[in-house]
């Protein structure tokens, strides 16, 4: 893709160094020199003066990273209350009993990954039968994958039993990496078999005889190579045999007719309630799904596959297929923009002429899953959830009446039933699990489910809002508070966003929410670039819109301090990953609006993303250097090339994972560095990094560590009297 800029982009970079603006002496920053490096796109020319932060390699860089890692560290560690609030969020976990994952039945055994109450990582169970005496079959802890340090904790990132239940195929990671070993475990010895898999995205599936199965590998070991995303594949693994002779199946290596780019991860597998195909997806991050098809028989040694095109982008399929009697449902935004559902022969499909079996609705879908008999649509409006049972036989939908109310989702692990489990959250309610029976139609609650009471809870409040945006677009806002909170803007107020690929930043408990029974204003923004309100609702803050997305986000953070629930100096800003495109452009663009932010994981360089190792898979969602537009884009959504001298910003914390495989440390590393050089507020602008994490962890104790001291540096500087240090 680089070299492809030559004729098009000059790509220009300077090695002198010059200078940076010295940094307000009372936060004692390390020393960040700027170097004389640009970028020139369509005759632009973009300055990089902290190109060489990208270097992870390099010694010096590393040293810049330690040396504000232990800058941050010893400024986070003097906030009262910090430590504090990471064990409280650890008793409030502890007192549910359990929470429970990746349930799957096979041939009469139910496995699923199981955590209790407090415990850091969880573990696999299984069950003989749904109600079956459970037990343990393997303990994480037991295990160090390829690459893990010694001090490292080793968590179960996915599970894949093999039909007829025999087998396991697990992916083993460590310190947030998210590739994998993949192992596979023999359920009745409860034994490793020795064969091996790294790096790997992990198991995808088995064939139907359980003698081998699926997965995720790639061309290169080294997973901070900048390859590493690149040029990915599908292959066999027979049990039992060598690793180094497992077959490719599905990529633009062994499959050049199909056209599979670089970037495009290839995954195929064989759906077992449709066991005839297997079905290949070649994705990015786009939500149109690319799909093949080919007739199992074919899937034996050293036999290539005849890839049938099953879907192309341009049919706009999106949020999951369902197979039955010859005809292939998907869910599609083609004339719907709040999607509807459809079908097509899966022999002769004709997306251009697929039925409509479930129309548009007034709220928009947000997946599609199958039992035996019937097809459950999951539908939103952003807060509220519903669920329509669509009966394959005879083609009549119905809602299904839910016990409560929230954020809904549905599972069927048994294909060969109409047993499913049925998630339902909200804000301050912890997630309920119930088992229906989708013949009777009836509710109870799962023996999954783990009923929990957590104290104070009942003082929250929850309040659903909309805002008018900058060009009269209205805003929707979800906001959690004490009940008896004053309107007078003397409360701290924490406002999160996010606003990328589609995702609806639906209502979902957790813990961390008691922060509000500390008079903490909790609000959600859902801003454009989701789709909490559709198709069109994503695509209105995606590539060249993204300025939709932050200028959402000033709307609501103005909102806020327009009705009291806090004031400038009270507020402060947070974005995660993408939702780093968000708070590093509102802060830029409105510093005087919020009196600390945090980027968090995020994307503060979306210039230079794409030259990262996730960054082309990304180029779908953000847009590309090669574009005019697009570069155009690009520069509007970039946090580091906004910054500038002699502006009071806000206090900043920039969060970076070491081992995180998705954003890389440089990014929120650069946006903190010219934060530093160009500020004049006096307020601290630091850099935690993680070492022990990557974008996310499942490990507790890290992740409580983790968001308390972001927390802490949040109230400290809006004044919260809980988190304000002795001198």
């Amino acid at each position: 893709m680089r070299r492809m800029l030559a004729l098009v982009i000059v790509l220009a970079t300077v090695s002198c160094e010059r200078t940076a603006a010295p940094a307000p002496a009372r936060w004692d920053y390390p020393a960040t020199r700027a170097v004389d490096a640009a970028d020139t796109y369509f005759g632009k020319t973009y300055p990089d003066p902290y190109r060489w932060l990208e270097n992870l390699k390099d010694k010096t860089v590393e040293e810049w990273f330690k040396s504000q890692a232990a800058l941050t560290d010893s400024v986070l560690a003097k906030i009262p209350a910090r430590d504090a609030l990471a064990r409280e969020w650890m008793e409030l976990d502890k007192l549910k009993p359990a929470s429970y994952s990746s349930i799957v039945y096979e041939q009469g055994r139910v496995f699923y990954k199981k955590t209790l109450g407090g415990e850091n990582v969880g573990k696999l169970y299984f069950r003989q039968g749904w109600k079956g005496g459970e037990k343990l079959l393997y303990d994480p802890a037991e295990f160090k994958p390829v690459g893990a340090k010694a001090e490292a904790v080793t968590t179960i990132e996915s599970i894949v039993p093999s039909p007829d239940g025999r087998y396991v195929a697990m992916g083993f990671s460590s310190g947030g990496a998210e590739y994998s070993e993949i192992r596979v475990l023999a359920v009745d010895s409860r034994k490793l078999l020795p064969e091996s898999m790294y790096p790997s995205y992990g198991p995808i599936g088995w064939t139907m005889d359980s003698k081998s199965f699926f997965y995720d590998a790639g061309k290169v070991t080294d997973i901070k190579s900048p390859e590493i995303e690149l040029n990915r594949k599908t292959r066999r693994h027979t049990l039992g045999a060598e690793v180094s002779s497992d077959q490719d199946i599905f990529s633009n290596e062994s499959n050049p007719e199909l056209g599979i780019a670089p970037k495009e991860m290839p995954f195929a597998a064989i759906d077992e309630s449709y066991p005839d195909y297997i079905v290949g997806n070649v994705s990015t991050v786009q939500n149109e799904m690319r799909l093949f098809y080919a007739p199992t028989s074919q899937v034996k040694p050293n036999a290539k596959l005849q890839w049938t095109v099953l879907a192309k982008a341009a049919d706009n399929l999106v949020r999951g297929t369902a197979f039955y009697k010859g005809n292939v449902y998907a869910v599609t935004h083609t004339g719907a923009p709040k999607y509807k559902v459809i079908r097509t022969s899966l022999v002769h499909p004709d997306w251009q002429k697929a039925e409509t079996v479930i129309p548009e609705a007034k709220d928009s879908i947000q997946s599609i899953t199958k039992s035996k008999n019937f097809l459950f649509v999951v539908y939103s409006d952003g807060i509220l959830g519903r669920i329509v049972k669509y009966d394959l036989e005879t083609g009549k939908p119905a809602e299904l009446k839910l016990p409560a109310s929230g954020t809904v989702s549905i599972e069927c692990p048994d294909f060969r039933s109409n047993q499913c489990i049925v998630f339902i959250t909200s804000w301050i309610q912890p997630a309920t699990l119930y088992d229906f029976d989708g013949d009777k139609d009836t509710f109870e609650k799962s023996i999954f489910n783990t009923a929990v009471s957590y104290p104070g809870f009942d003082n929250l409040v929850t309040e659903e809002v909309e805002v008018p945006g900058h060009d009269g677009t209205m805003i929707p806002l979800s906001i959690i508070h004490r009940k008896d909170l004053k309107l007078d803007g003397s409360a701290s107020a924490i406002l999160e966003g996010y606003g990328a690929y589609g995702i609806s930043y639906t209502p979902a408990f957790n813990v961390r929410h008691s922060i509000a029974l500390r008079g903490v204003v909790l609000a959600y923004a859902h801003p454009r670039g989701g789709s909490e309100k559709g198709e069109a609702w994503y695509k209105a803050g995606y590539k060249t819109t993204k300025p939709n997305t932050w200028k959402d986000f000033i709307s609501c953070a103005e909102y806020l301090i327009q009705k009291g629930y806090t004031s400038p100096g009270k507020l402060a800003g947070t974005g995660t990953s993408a939702g780093g495109i968000l708070i590093s452009r509102a802060i830029t663009e409105r510093p005087d609006l919020f009196a600390a932010a945090i980027c968090n994981v995020g994307v503060a360089n979306a210039l230079r993303a794409e030259f990262s190792p996730n960054g082309p898979v990304n180029t779908p969602e953000f847009g590309t250097v090669q574009d005019p537009a697009e570069a155009q884009g690009l520069y509007e959504m970039d946090g580091v090339q906004h910054v500038r001298a002699g502006v009071k910003y806000p206090a900043v914390l920039g969060v970076a994972g070491w081992n995180d495989p998705r954003v890389s440390p440089w990014q929120p590393g650069k946006f903190i560095a010219a934060v530093q050089g160009a500020s004049t507020s006096g307020k601290p602008v630091l850099l935690k990094v993680n070492y022990d994490d990557g974008h996310f962890t499942e490990e507790k104790t890290v992740t409580f560590r983790n968001f308390a001291g972001q927390f802490a540096f949040l109230l400290w500087q809006t004044g919260h009297k809980d988190f304000q240090p002795a001198s």
